[in-house]
């Protein structure tokens, strides 16, 4: 499918997108020292952060990018990065199976949260519930209770390590994406898996949700599902506008 014979297909109700010019790079930001594993935005748009492989986090000003604050307490490095909109807490996890809460009034750990068994990958806010999702090599995606620490539940099933997990107000509140190919979508009431996907061999380093759409990170392209039409075809958008300002890894 081509791009816009897929924007054909999408529900008349979502405004067309504007044209605009290639992307161009605006400003690179400096001052890790090793690679930059995460990055999370403010839900104001005022500031960012960014963990990286030298274990620190870096919070910076998003007008005029200049570092306001390093945040030093994990030993390995920092994979996984997320914003509360309802506290003012940042939350972290890395390779040390460390999972951080960390308030921004007093700039300091005010929760750790134990459980994995190797490094967590990623993470993610239920928007609606203080519920912390993580998800790591141990191929678990461990439900917590923000406020109390509390272990609610791990959702098993993946055979590999969890890389992404998603939350949604809605059913089915979660998804997750792992190295064995799979994406799942749980009951976090029950949980339990509901649905599972087959990715055709690729692992899932990254998935979005944005309304009924799912998008995840495929090898040469941005793939795309109706969460309405699970067991439908997967539409591959290409990438048009190549961004060379990265480098490959390796």
């Amino acid at each position: 499918f081509s791009t816009s014979a897929l924007m054909e297909r999408l529900p008349s109700r979502w405004p067309k997108p504007v044209w605009h010019a290639p992307w161009k790079n605006y400003r690179v930001i400096s001052g890790h020292l090793g690679w930059v594993r995460s990055i999370a935005f403010d839900p104001g748009n005022e500031w960012f952060c960014t963990g990286s492989a030298d274990r620190t986090i870096k919070i910076w000003d998003l007008a005029s990018g200049t570092l306001k604050l390093t945040l030093t307490g994990h030993i390995e490095q920092v994979r996984g990065l997320a914003v509360s909109q309802r506290h003012t807490y940042l939350f972290s996890a890395g390779d040390d199976k460390q999972v951080k809460c960390w308030d921004l009034e007093q700039n300091k750990v005010i929760r750790s949260y134990h459980g994995h068994l190797s490094g967590v990958y990623c993470l993610a806010l239920h928007p609606t519930i203080d519920v912390l999702l993580t998800g790591g090599r141990d191929s678990v995606c461990r439900v917590w209770d923000i406020r109390t620490k509390a272990h609610v539940s791990a959702l098993t099933g993946h055979d590999n390590t969890v890389c992404s997990v998603f939350a949604r107000p809605t059913d089915p509140q979660v998804v997750t994406g792992s190295h064995d190919t799979t994406i799942k979508f749980w009951d976090l009431v029950a949980g339990n898996s509901t649905i599972e996907l087959d990715i055709v061999h690729q692992m899932v380093p990254f998935i979005c949700i944005h309304y009924s759409c799912l998008f995840l990170q495929g090898k040469l392209c941005v793939l795309l599902h109706t969460i309405r039409s699970l067991f439908g075809p997967w539409h591959c958008i290409q990438k048009r506008n190549h961004l060379h300002q990265h480098l490959p890894t390796t």
